[in-house]
């Protein structure tokens, strides 16, 4: 969305500071009525700026503690109804559309490598996916962030 101004950048650095913030402590903190930190609130997630808050949710908690990446290629033809296939396997945590030679990225948490194993295969099973290839995430090494773009936004107004 390139239509944040400077207080909707404020105001999302502020939740990046602190998410459990109330909305009373963040207008005392940006200088702000209640009422505009609660009408910037409603239309930063009525237009999509707030992304899914179960991207906070640790899936090793939930007891599934291996994570991979799996290279989906598929017949081009099939994959709105492939898509719609990956998204009923629960064991699938996140998944993208790509260019080249690669046609889906999917991420997945399982709770062991024959769990993962059995995850790929049903992934394989399903029609008109022609062939997969698994990475095993060995660990993090940059975890989703975006205050560094927010900086970098908060720079360029």
């Amino acid at each position: 969305m390139s239509g944040l101004d400077h207080v909707d950048l404020e105001l999302l650095a502020a939740l990046s500071a602190d998410h459990r913030a109330t909305v009373v402590a963040l207008a005392e903190r940006l200088g702000l009525s209640r009422n505009t930190v609660q009408a910037r609130m409603a239309r930063l997630e009525r237009t999509g700026v707030f992304l899914s808050f179960e991207r906070a949710i640790s899936a090793e908690a939930l007891g599934f503690p291996i994570e991979a990446f799996i290279s989906v290629t598929v017949r081009q033809a099939d994959l709105p109804r492939i898509t719609a296939e990956l998204a009923r396997v629960p064991e699938i945590v996140h998944a993208h559309g790509l260019s080249g030679p690669v046609d889906v990225l999917v991420r997945v948490a399982c709770r062991d490598t024959q769990h993962l194993f059995d995850t790929d295969a049903r992934i394989l099973a399903i029609d008109g996916v022609e062939r997969t290839e698994t990475s095993l995430v060995m660990g993090e090494v940059i975890a989703h962030r975006v205050l560094p773009l927010m900086e970098l936004a908060r720079r360029e107004r």
